[in-house]
């Protein structure tokens, strides 16, 4: 009786939540024309598509990642695509002197800023937690470290403009999913940092909007070549996630589930019925494919 009655409130948490995410739509493109933004991790996958969709929006783009032919390949199309300016900045996330410094020459060049968008991350494993706690620590550094100090070097000018912080999660943040211990270590850790943040920024009356962006599985050429021989669930489009981002960081949005039916619904089973949950994230793992270390 008392699982039948979690599921039944579930449920009903489920018709609300479906209820309002179908609501107006009250974004224009026209929102981000003239903006300036930094994208990290934009020189593939759903970074890339971030910058395609300002540069087709008319923003002013600064954009970085680690490889540098990609990166000019990006700000060139960007240019075709009618970004107002687009300019790159190579290099690696894991040296703080460097992801500082991309907000002070974005600064240079754009002379503000009104979107810093957080999408990069390290290199990692999807399999079986192999005991390596200094991978944790070094991933820590790429995907929450270099996050807190381009935030920290970003704020003057966000606040100045009353800009917005976009940072790019997972659902893999919000609940324990197999096979990615270190990488889900990072992504919980990104929530309660730019969680308590915001709730910081409340009280300190900071008009800078914090839209944290849960994401399932992408169809990136990474997460591809990682887990598709692993998982049944089909990939959602990096062009259409990429849209929602920038959608729901223009319109300062809290969260961003996409795709809503594999990001949200799960996290409400997650507090109504999580052993039900968990037994169906297993059954999507094909196991036997797994290579074990």
């Amino acid at each position: 009786m008392a699982l039948l009655w979690k599921l039944l409130v579930a449920s009903a948490g489920i018709a609300l939540a479906v209820y309002f995410y179908t609501g107006q739509d009250d974004f224009k493109p026209e929102m981000l024309k003239g903006k300036r933004a930094i994208v990290t991790g934009a020189s593939s996958g759903i970074g890339e598509q971030m910058a395609y969709h300002l540069a087709r929006m008319g923003s002013h783009i600064v954009i970085t990642a680690r490889t540098e032919e990609k990166l000019r390949k990006v700000v060139s199309k960007c240019l075709e695509l009618g970004a107002a300016s687009a300019r790159y900045i190579a290099g690696s996330m894991d040296n703080m002197e460097f992801a500082e410094r991309v907000v002070k020459e974005a600064e240079k060049v754009l002379g503000g800023l009104d979107f810093l968008i957080l999408n990069h991350i390290g290199l990692t494993y999807f399999n079986y937690f192999d005991g390596d706690v200094g991978h944790i620590r070094k991933l820590l550094e790429i995907n929450l470290l270099s996050y807190a100090t381009m935030t920290v070097a970003a704020l003057p000018m966000l606040k100045e403009s009353g800009g917005s912080i976009i940072v790019i999660s997972s659902v893999a943040g919000k609940m324990g999913l197999p096979l990615t211990v270190p990488y889900s270590t990072t992504k919980f850790a990104l929530d309660g940092f730019f969680s308590s943040l915001r709730q910081e920024f409340y009280f300190q009356k900071t008009n800078v909007s914090i839209t944290l962006c849960v994401l399932s599985y992408i169809d990136t050429d990474s997460a591809l070549s990682i887990v598709a021989d692993s998982i049944d669930t089909r990939p959602a489009s990096k062009e259409e996630c990429a849209l929602a981002i920038i959608k729901g960081g223009a319109l300062r949005q809290r969260e961003v589930y996409f795709q809503y039916w594999f990001t949200k619904i799960p996290l409400l089973l997650r507090d109504w019925a999580p052993d039900f949950l968990d037994s169906m994230i297993r059954k999507d793992y094909n196991m036997e494919k797994i290579v074990k270390h």
